[in-house]
């Protein structure tokens, strides 16, 4: 299916700039007295209120012919979301937005280490070499916050179990998305994602009830914008793009959240951050250009096109 470049790049902005909302506006509704835990349960149950109807009503006949296997992966997938989310949501209640968006964004290094380590798949010269460049700065990252209290540090570990669970998100995403339709992949995964989400809330005891209306707007602002708008427009391009060059495209989420963070929220970006994210960004570019290579190597010894 053709689509002009002038779309598809208006398209990949408008979903970059959508997710880059979303550590401001998890900022504002915990500044509004929403904990974190409400804030990532509420955010998938706004999102899947609106697409599990619309799923049900026009792909219901995909829905339907899903095999066994094809439930349980699309249901671990929704878990390791759901765990992301809340684990991400919870860093940013700790560490600043600059630390936290970052290592949150290693979650590309950490397919690389999964591919390797249970997939067999051993990486290149090149893949090594980014995802040793992106530990690097996660640790200087996380070292800039060490006489700033445990607190901060927990944020940086939460930051990075969370790029850890989209690694498993996105692993097991790769596999199960090419034959669903974005619709289906998108309502199923995130139904279970704020049912994961709603059993962490039910088990540590905090309401999902009782916060101002003005913490539940900002958290619907978010299940509109960085979920629906954001998310859904990134899965939407892979149908045209490879799901590496996304998730390089990807990449300008932790320079626009942290502008924005300094813009609206007045959070200053420390030396160790600034190297840290810097040294990260570098080695997630690096990394993905070796999938890249990989893919395209790939796709020619199949006889396919190197495009």
């Amino acid at each position: 299916m053709e689509i002009s470049r002038v779309r598809l790049l208006l398209s990949l902005v408008v979903g970059v700039v959508a997710v880059s909302f979303a550590a401001i506006l998890i900022r504002v509704a915990q500044a509004a007295g929403m904990p974190t835990l409400p804030i990532a349960a509420w955010r998938l149950t706004f999102a899947s209120a609106i697409l599990l109807p619309y799923a049900w009503f026009t792909r219901r006949t995909e829905m339907r012919g899903l095999v066994r296997r094809e439930w349980l992966l699309l249901a671990l997938s929704g878990v390791f979301l759901g765990l992301h989310f809340a684990t991400w949501i919870g860093s940013l209640g700790l560490t600043s937005v600059a630390s936290s968006v970052v290592l949150v964004s290693m979650g590309p290094v950490f397919v690389g280490l999964g591919s390797w380590l249970f997939l067999r798949e051993r990486p290149s010269a090149l893949l090594a070499s980014g995802i040793v460049l992106a530990a690097v700065g996660s640790i200087l990252i996380s070292w800039g916050d060490l006489g700033k209290g445990q607190d901060q540090l927990l944020g940086d570990l939460l930051a990075l179990t969370g790029a850890i669970m989209v690694a498993g998100y996105l692993m097991i995403g790769r596999r199960v998305r090419g034959h669903l339709s974005l619709t289906t992949y998108i309502a199923l995964v995130y139904g279970v994602a704020m049912l994961t989400l709603l059993a962490i809330v039910l088990v540590s005891g905090q309401p999902m009830v009782g916060y101002s209306p003005l913490a539940y707007a900002w958290v619907l602002a978010l299940a509109l914008g960085p979920q629906i708008v954001g998310h859904s427009t990134l899965n939407w391009a892979l149908r045209y793009l490879s799901a590496t060059l996304v998730a390089i495209i990807t990449l300008a989420e932790p320079i626009g959240s942290g502008v924005l963070a300094y813009v609206l929220l007045g959070e200053a970006v420390t030396w160790s951050t600034g190297v840290g994210a810097v040294l990260v960004l570098a080695g997630i570019y690096i990394a993905s250009r070796a999938e890249v290579a990989s893919a395209s190597r790939r796709v020619v010894a199949e006889g396919g096109p190197a495009a």
